[in-house]
């Protein structure tokens, strides 16, 4: 960007002018008409530049352009212009060949086109009409006189506008929908004068028409879909609205489940998701869950996908039962009956003796108390 030796913003609304002397110092060409920029400013160390453009803006007054050393073309066409005496600013634009000043108040002032052919010396077009040597002579012997007609026009063309500026009212009160209706038919079909205000107001007017047009046409967002319900039920969903088939496989005892994806669709826009009770797909976002007749192992489970049709094949084993012939059984005449205790101590067991090997590995000392039951 800072390279650029030409740059059009021309019809972007722009209302001042701002950055283009920072960031841009090479330009030449800058276009900068069909906008709403009230004021020539930020433009004075453009020393580069040779053409610049301002037609159809709010402009009143030339002002700020003694840095561009450069400028040979300046097009201040359809502006505001009624302070004609401002041309003088241009004095120091010594390279000005062309000026376009068509269409602001200050071109009906009677003596403008001489006030200016005798003003700027350096000019040799004047709202593309070239400008004789001739011309130039009879403009400079009458000057004094030119210009004090001019200055009594543009003091009337000031006093206009500041009774134009007082004459601005503030925003409207909010209407109905009807109101707005009838506002807006009168808004267009009113007559009112061609000034800064009046561009700028209908400026704002379209722009708030356009915002509220894109708001209503701003789609609102859907609610969740409820996927599970609070009392934990699972529910069926097909957002993506696929085809599928649920089939049993007998022989190996499992479940299949064949989507029909899109076959062009990429697979790292599927999310796979097998619980023990239902199953769940996201095909871009969108959900596809289904309720399973019979738990499966989710662990077990594979997932597949066609390279000839794009279809995704789920294989997901059923859980077995364990067979009941296998479980472990009580044995209810192992139980034996619990000997009742009396006053509170326990009755000595009436094993018998332990056996002669067990005998011989005690010690000599060993005394057997008949009141402390055996160890179990």
């Amino acid at each position: 960007i800072f390279s650029l030796e030409e740059v059009s913003l021309h019809q972007q609304d722009i209302e001042k002018i701002q950055h283009l002397d920072k960031w841009c110092r090479e330009l030449k060409i800058l276009y900068l008409q069909n906008n709403l920029i009230s004021r020539m400013e930020n433009l004075g160390r453009l020393k580069k530049l040779e053409y610049l453009n301002l037609a159809l803006n709010n402009i009143e007054v030339i002002e700020n352009l003694e840095g561009c050393e450069s400028l040979q073309k300046l097009d201040l066409t359809v502006n505001f212009i009624g302070r004609l005496s401002s041309v003088e600013s241009l004095r120091h634009n010594v390279h000005l060949r062309e000026l376009f000043l068509v269409g602001n108040p200050c071109s009906d002032y009677d003596g403008y086109r001489s006030y200016v052919v005798a003003t700027l010396v350096q000019l040799q077009c004047l709202d593309g009409n070239e400008i004789s040597r001739s011309e130039r002579i009879r403009a400079c012997q009458c000057l004094e006189e030119v210009r004090r007609r001019v200055m009594e026009q543009e003091e009337q063309q000031v006093w206009r506008r500041e009774k134009e500026k007082r004459g601005d009212t503030g925003d409207s009160p909010k209407m109905t929908s009807t109101e707005e209706q009838q506002e807006e038919q009168e808004f267009w079909n009113t007559p009112c004068s061609f000034t800064p205000e009046s561009r700028l107001e209908a400026h704002r007017h379209l722009e708030e028409k356009r915002r509220a047009m894109e708001k209503s046409k701003e789609k609102k967002p859907k609610p969740q879909r409820t996927l599970i319900t609070e009392d934990g039920r699972v529910l069926n969903v097909n957002e993506a609205k696929l085809e599928f088939s649920l089939t049993e496989d007998e022989d190996n005892n499992q479940l299949l489940l064949d989507l029909t994806v899109y076959r062009h669709m990429d697979t790292s826009l599927l999310d796979v998701d097998i619980q023990p009770t239902y199953t769940r797909v996201s095909v871009k976002g969108k959900v596809f869950q289904l309720v399973l007749p019979v738990e499966v192992k989710p662990d077990s489970s594979v997932a597949q996908r066609s390279q000839t049709t794009g279809h995704l094949l789920l294989t997901m084993p059923r859980r077995l039962d364990v067979d009941p012939s296998r479980r472990p059984t009580l044995d209810l005449g192992s139980i034996v009956q619990r000997r009742e205790v009396k006053d509170g101590r326990l009755e000595a067991s009436q094993s018998s003796a332990p056996p002669a090997a067990c005998r011989g590995g005690l010690s000599e000392a060993f005394v057997d108390d008949p009141e402390v039951p055996p160890l179990v």
